[in-house]
């Protein structure tokens, strides 16, 4: 099964990104699910969070809570970074909406740890492939030297990296374990699919149609993506609504890092 959540937020179990569209295949779901805060506004945490004794300097602040677990500023902006990096991107160039979404996806994530409970560590050399892919987005990480300089100008640690991507392949392995049961893509379905959608779709595009049994089988792992999506979309509303998330008032209209 081949699932990312929310853009960085998961990615597959087996540590690869999953492509925004299938060649040939047309009407592919967009790469992330986009799940909206069902959660209002309340009373304010207390902001302070002291990290460091020094002078008695606050140099971390709590951002939300869920459940009773905290996400502190730190974990919002390390989620920012690493999705930049993911992505090629200056993390200065993300909008407060993208920071907002960020924050969401780590309150996503906790709200999934509780249900599986991650309770081993991702098989190294998926991390290792992770990481890999991660740096041919970068063509100064062809060197170890460039690869430390630009996780340095993202304010990452190759330590931090390996654990941000361990702990999302590990969860999304949790939750497709989870979720897998519940997926049933039949014959008839693909066939339906295959007619009036794919055949259509590449008809127009004046691509020549392949036969039925040449895409079976990536239109039914393309149905099970979809169905995925929309039961782990599901779940998490529900989850969201059963859950006692506050955010601080003071954060309300500059959420983001």
């Amino acid at each position: 099964m081949k699932l990312r959540l929310t853009k960085l937020g998961i990615w597959m179990s087996d540590g690869r990104s999953r492509p925004s569209s299938r060649p040939g295949m047309p009407g592919s779901p967009p790469a992330s699910i986009k799940i909206g805060r069902h959660s209002a506004l309340v009373t304010a945490l207390s902001m302070a969070l002291a990290l460091s004794s020094v002078a008695g300097q606050v140099v971390d602040r709590v951002v939300t809570s869920v459940n009773g677990h905290v996400i502190l500023q730190s974990d919002w902006e390390l989620e920012v970074a690493i999705e930049a990096f993911s992505n090629a991107r200056d993390p200065d160039s993300f909008t407060s909406a993208e920071g907002n979404a960020a924050l969401d996806r780590l309150i996503d994530q906790q709200l999934l740890r509780e249900q599986v409970r991650p309770s081993q560590l991702a098989p190294a050399e998926l991390v290792a492939a992770r990481l890999a892919e991660l740096r041919k987005l970068h063509p100064e990480c062809a060197t170890d030297e460039g690869w430390r300089a630009t996780l340095q100008r993202y304010g990452l640690t190759q330590k931090s990296l390996e654990k941000s991507v361990g702990d999302q392949i590990q969860l999304m392995k949790l939750v497709e374990d989870h979720l897998q049961p519940s997926i049933q893509i039949d014959q008839r379905a693909v066939e339906t699919y295959y007619h009036d959608q794919l055949m259509p779709d590449m008809k127009r595009a004046g691509s020549p149609a392949a036969p039925l049994t040449e895409v079976f089988g990536q239109i039914k792992d393309l149905l099970a993506e979809r169905k995925m999506n929309e039961l782990l979309s599901v779940w998490l509303a529900n989850l969201r609504s059963g859950s006692h998330i506050l955010t601080p008032e003071s954060s309300a209209g500059e959420r983001n890092p």
